[in-house]
């Protein structure tokens, strides 16, 4: 609201109730606000709130030095301090002295602010949240108006709470205006930031993508039916796309992840545009499925909010592990084509590019994003949903007694080897389908070898169809030609624009992913080396080896966090020196 661009990165545990006062308990929430594009939540933090000691001790190696430290004393009990295993209370050892410090008693300034309020002792302590926002807003010169207003919104069902936040609210601006603090705490403002014209708002990933999904539907003329099982960090997806049935989309929780992508599959047999969504280990469970679908060619999107692992893993930490998954993760030789979102807004637009391609070729199609991209946040620009275009495919033919619904129903288009979408009901085109193998032609169930093998070639030719209508790839930052390139997919998008620009080399970023885009290898060499980072061991790498021959230098990291652009320029600096020498 007020003009300036950001991103954000929740940071939480995997357990639902980590013991308090933990190092392993901590949540943190990290926003980069500022009058530049901002596209990564920011390496280090210049300011930091930490209410007790285990948060203190778990962010403060992420700082840079001089950054700004403030400190909840209430939360530094003796009890508090030896369960983030500090032996001396960091207040009064050197180890806060590279950093501005401010100690204020945040807890009982909040109690006694809301003293007129008849809150428990815990529902009070939850309020010292907004006491702190609101020193915040006051150190950076924004507006409380917006967040009164929501605390309004959010509380009306319970005035007593809504009243007593926005006290806390304002206790806390209050203490910024009048405590005596230093003046490096004085309030810095924060310009606006020049972004195209339009009307913006927030949105996560999980947002964009429900709101893509829906906004497939209208652009089908068809509903959307979204079906899955919850599973982190997946599952809110499926809470958003529960609020849009108004336009159209209706919702399904499953028993289990086999279940949720069958009924999804069910649903695209109907006629509805079927979508189901999971993680890594649940994606595994939808394998088979994915094979069933590709077989009865039926449209259907799999969205893939990956995570680290393997197993259950690190469940709210991000990875992109899964791509060697989506490329070849399945049985026999079942080509499905693969796009990744490359930013929380982007969610939006690659959600209907998925179902696009899912309509237009008959085929299922998975999309990859990660636990970033679910749960950041960032300004996105509303579009005008009058120039997005139609999404087609293949309609039903009228029934003809000369060919016979049969062979009707697997006529594909020569362009896009895409059948008719011949749903239940459609009168005089009732056929076979299912998961044996079928005749070619005729769609009736075929053991003949021949057949398999024009079957297995028409598959891969329908993936491979998927790149004549993929936009010509172009080098997103930097030169066409040079010494180095760095290719980037997903969410790694951010983190490598600006180390890209901070270092003068050329950045290129793929969406499409299988199939790549046809000009993508001449682009390639036009390059000395191509440098590949990845939050895993290396699979985009290993992807274009194969497809394209060539021989690019992986850079992985699998810690469970995004790339620090600090690392980016770090490893690109020594592939120019390298090649210097």
């Amino acid at each position: 609201m007020s003009g300036s661009d950001f991103s954000t990165f929740p940071d939480f545990p995997a357990e639902i109730r980590a013991p308090a006062g933990t190092t392993f308990g901590v949540s943190a929430y990290q926003i980069n606000l500022g009058g530049g594009r901002i596209t990564t939540a920011g390496d280090a933090p210049d300011v930091l709130v930490a209410f007790n000691p285990a948060a203190l001790k778990v962010s403060l190696p992420l700082l840079q030095k001089g950054a700004l430290v403030i400190i909840n004393n209430d939360g530094f009990t003796a009890r508090n301090l030896k369960k983030a295993g500090y032996d001396v209370d960091p207040r009064d050892g050197a180890g806060l002295d590279d950093y501005q410090l401010v100690s204020a008693d945040i807890g009982r300034l909040n109690g006694e602010a809301l003293a007129e309020f008849d809150l428990s002792t815990s529902e009070a302590g939850r309020c010292k949240n907004f006491w702190a926002l609101g020193l915040m807003l006051w150190m950076f010169g924004l507006k409380r108006g917006p967040i009164e207003a929501w605390i309004n919104r959010r509380l009306a069902g319970r005035p007593e709470l809504r009243d007593a936040n926005i006290k806390a609210l304002n206790s806390g601006h209050a203490y910024g205006e009048t405590a005596e603090l230093s003046a490096s705490v004085s309030p810095r403002q924060i310009p606006a930031a020049e972004m195209p014209p339009g009307e913006y708002r927030s949105i996560t990933g999980a947002e964009a993508l429900a709101l893509g999904l829906a906004a497939a539907g209208e652009l089908a003329d068809r509903p959307v039916m979204f079906c899955s099982y919850p599973i982190t960090p997946s599952s809110p997806l499926l809470h958003r796309l529960t609020r849009l049935w108004e336009v159209g989309v209706g919702t399904f929780q499953a028993e289990d992840e086999i279940a949720a992508i069958c009924a999804a599959i069910g649903a695209s047999y109907g006629g509805m545009i079927g979508v189901t969504a999971s993680s890594g280990p649940g994606i595994a469970l939808k394998t088979e499925a994915m094979g069933l679908a590709v077989n009865a060619e039926l449209p259907l999107v799999i969205v893939n909010w990956q995570r680290g692992g393997p197993s259950t893993g690190l469940p709210t930490k991000t990875e992109q592990s899964d791509l060697y998954q989506a490329v070849y993760g399945r049985n026999a030789d079942t080509p499905i084509p693969v796009v990744a979102a490359a930013s929380p807004g982007d969610c939006f637009d690659v959600a209907i590019e998925a179902t696009r391609i899912a309509l237009r070729h008959m085929t299922p199609v998975i999309l990859l994003a990660d636990g970033y991209l679910s749960n950041a946040a960032e300004p996105w620009r509303i579009p005008d949903v009058d120039t997005l275009a139609p999404i087609e495919h293949y309609p039903a033919p009228a029934p003809s007694d000369d060919i016979g619904p049969q062979r009707q129903a697997f006529q594909r288009d020569p362009d896009t080897l895409g059948r008719p979408w011949v749903t239940p009901g459609l009168e005089g085109l009732i056929h076979r389908i299912g998961g044996l193998e079928k005749d070619i032609e005729t769609g009736h169930i075929s053991y003949d070898p021949d057949n398999h093998q024009r079957m297995t070639d028409l598959r891969q030719a329908k993936l491979d169809s998927v790149a004549k209508y993929i936009p010509a790839q172009h080098v997103d930052v930097g030169d066409d030609s040079g010494p180095l390139l760095v290719i980037g997919w997903g969410s790694t998008y951010g983190p490598i624009y600006q180390a890209a620009r901070q270092t003068g080399v050329s950045f290129l970023h793929l969406r499409h992913l299988s199939p790549l885009p046809d000009n993508l290898g001449e682009i390639l060499a036009r390059f000395d080396k191509v440098l590949v980072p990845e939050m895993n061991t290396g699979q985009l790498a290993t992807v274009l080896r194969d497809r394209l021959g060539m021989e690019p230098i992986s850079y992985s990291k699998v810690s469970g966090q995004p790339f620090l652009i600090a690392e980016l320029v770090e490893r690109i600096e020594s592939e120019l020196r390298g090649a210097a020498a």
